[in-house]
């Protein structure tokens, strides 16, 4: 699945203060702790997500550069179950003194939790892409540069310099974490000597400095299906962030965004297109030629057509991405009024008027805007 908007993770709004973020993650996190959900899964999914939203949100500059491009703007943020241990440390100093308050227990020692340096999974991303409507209808491919971490080719994700390898950390045995009493609480931090991972690294890596891993610019090659529509995302197995430890990378969901058309409207499968036609074919009936997505089409117009009727052309919609044929056209009627007129046509109009009733009936004439019409035929 692809990540949620970190606003609506947290349940605030986008112009949201730092005072209101923290506040929301605060309830987030003592609702699905795993401490308080105990071998509950989606509670500690919950938690995580609610952690990384955080880590995002409360920080201005990762804040801005998320507002500006989404996922991808902030790769190295974590998802899914690549959970990144100073996350975990904001929430100790969020809740730090208030496990006496609300009587926890051992709220942050997570005794049976596993450590936090084995193999994790990279993150999903996100990448935002806009196609042309023609592309959408006809399918197309198309190239994107992506940033995301990958791990260090050098240290081969180690973060430690070449002869070297990571040690287990001596002040907190490997574990990543240090635990204090306070009366009956039992607080765990991140160990600060290993920043939570139960290893540290004597001689850094010169290329990643130690991070073992490198944010690097990705071209990939997309192929977009027929019939997509807006907001309809693509999956690309293992084109997310690298993992960590040797965990396996996450994948990368391009989210589509159709522009919308000059003529036709889509709905479904369905196209929806206004056509101008001369009052003299709306009267008298005839055939006219109607744009559909491959071509002309010949639509036939009975005698007396008012404008708004609606006509239905098959099978020349739109194709369903599925593969499953294509949706229909429906052609609204309108009546095309002239706005210059010579002598001779001014003439024959006038002598027509002569012949026509002073008074027609009003309910002849549908004059609602072309979307109120689209919405009566789902009414």
């Amino acid at each position: 699945m692809s990540k949620r908007d970190y606003y609506e993770v947290l349940g605030v709004a986008r112009d949201a203060s730092e005072v209101e973020i923290k506040s929301a993650y605060r309830k987030l996190a003592l609702k699905y702790h795993p401490d308080r959900n105990p071998g509950d899964h989606r509670a500690e999914e919950s938690f995580k997500e609610a952690a990384q939203a955080y880590a995002v949100l409360a920080d201005a500059q990762k804040r801005g550069l998320y507002d500006r491009f989404g996922h991808a703007g902030v790769p190295g943020a974590g998802a899914g179950p690549g959970f990144d241990p100073t996350i975990f440390a904001d929430f100790s100093d969020i809740f730090s003194g208030l496990g006496d308050m609300f009587g926890f227990g051992d709220i942050f020692g997570g005794g049976g939790r596993r450590r936090r340096g084995g193999p994790q999974r990279g993150s999903d991303l996100r990448y935002d892409l806009e196609i042309s409507f023609e592309e959408s209808a006809k399918g197309t491919e198309t190239a994107i540069v992506l940033p995301r971490e990958e791990a260090c080719e050098t240290c081969a994700g180690s973060g430690a310099a070449e002869g070297t390898s990571p040690e287990t950390c001596s002040q907190c045995k490997g574990t990543g974490q240090l635990r204090q009493q306070h009366g009956f609480l039992t607080v765990a931090r991140p160990c600060p000597n290993c920043r939570g991972t139960g290893k540290t690294i004597a001689k850094p890596c010169e290329s990643c400095r130690g991070a073992g891993r490198i944010q690097r610019e990705r071209k990939l090659t997309v192929k977009i299906p027929a019939g997509i529509a807006t907001g309809q995302q693509m999956r690309l197995s293992a084109e997310g962030e690298h993992g960590t430890a040797g965990g396996p990378p996450g994948d990368l969901y391009v989210v589509v965004h159709v522009q919308e058309h000059a003529f036709f409207h889509r709905e479904g499968d369905d196209l929806y297109c206004e056509l101008p036609i001369q009052f003299p074919t709306l009267a008298l009936g005839g055939s006219v030629k109607v744009p559909t997505l491959n071509g002309r089409e010949a639509v036939n117009i009975p005698a007396g057509t008012q404008p708004g009727a609606r006509f239905k052309v098959k099978g020349k919609g739109m194709p369903n991405v599925g593969g499953r044929g294509h949706g229909d056209l429906h052609v609204i009627a309108r009546a095309a009024v002239p706005k210059k007129l010579s002598k001779e046509q001014k003439l024959m109009l006038e002598q027509f008027r002569k012949t026509l009733p002073e008074d027609v009936e009003i309910d002849q004439y549908d004059e609602k805007p072309f979307f109120e019409r689209v919405k009566d035929i789902f009414g």
